[in-house]
């Protein structure tokens, strides 16, 4: 596993503005379902990831979008 998956992964889902949205509204509905998939998504994609690796490169980023997934998704992400 490695952060630079995570980053990797980040910019593929981030390019796909449909599952980015899909993505959200499960975050804000149910969080520890989303990084799930993310998770998920990482591994069919040949990109594995924690959920660790996730939050981690969520926070090191600083849009306005992953501010908000983290704000609002706060208790799973």
């Amino acid at each position: 596993m490695s952060s630079s998956n995570a980053a990797a992964l980040y910019e593929r889902i981030s390019s796909d503005h449909e599952l980015t949205q899909a993505l959200f509204r499960q975050a804000l509905q149910d969080p520890s379902g989303a990084l799930a998939r993310i998770i998920e998504i990482g591994a069919a994609l040949g990109l594995p990831v924690t959920g660790e690796e996730v939050r981690s490169h969520l926070a090191s980023l600083e849009t306005g979008d992953s501010g908000r997934w983290l704000i609002k998704a706060r208790g799973g992400l």
